[in-house]
């Protein structure tokens, strides 16, 4: 597992728990007089001599300015690992960068004429090292992460000098004329 796999299952495992946190504080009350059914968040517990007592946020009963506290800080956690997960996508490993001998980050570019990686080798994306220092990363457990590995050669033909030939193919957008202005467009236009 490199560090990539490290922070997105740390990623999941704290959105599993704030959505665990929010469905368990989830309620419904049906009323026994046929009246509409209540929903909301329990946001307090209480135990009193007749039983537990639940403090109940309503929604779609009466408004209110803010959200209980327990449900903004579920909330938050479930935001955070949104950006996580955004992060994480871009700063991902570049595979389709062939040339490179590591396994680079595609997140944080190239640089130079040659457009070399500016990160080499995914684990050392400082971002990344970043993200899983927010999630509890120690020196321990980043020096027992594998170092992720280039991408394999598709196989390539030698050429007559020996030496093996990468052939690779670019995506490019198909040529249309459908975006040219119709000012630019002559008395013999075919779209």
């Amino acid at each position: 597992m490199d560090l990539h796999a490290w922070i997105t299952r740390q990623v999941d495992r704290v959105e599993a728990s704030a959505r665990a946190e929010l469905e368990y504080r989830r309620v419904v009350f049906e009323p026994h007089s046929g009246g509409p059914a209540i929903t909301g968040t329990v946001t307090g517990v209480t135990q009193t001599p007749d039983g537990l007592q639940l403090d109940i946020a309503q929604c779609g009963v009466e408004p209110r300015d803010e959200t209980p506290a327990p449900v903004q800080s579920a909330t938050a956690v479930l935001r955070r690992c949104e950006a996580d997960r955004r992060i994480l996508a871009r700063h991902r490993l570049a595979t389709e960068w062939t040339w490179a001998h590591e396994a680079p980050c595609h997140g944080c570019g190239t640089e130079g004429d040659c457009d070399d990686p500016v990160t080499e080798n995914l684990n050392d994306c400082p971002e990344l090292l970043d993200l899983a220092h927010a999630h509890g990363l120690t020196d321990e457990i980043l020096a027992g992460l594998d170092r992720p590995q280039p991408p394999e050669a598709d196989g390539g033909l030698p050429d007559d000098f020996g030496y093996e030939m990468r052939i690779t193919s670019y995506p490019t957008r198909p040529i249309t004329t459908a975006d040219v202005p119709a000012a630019l467009r002559g008395p013999h236009w075919k779209p």
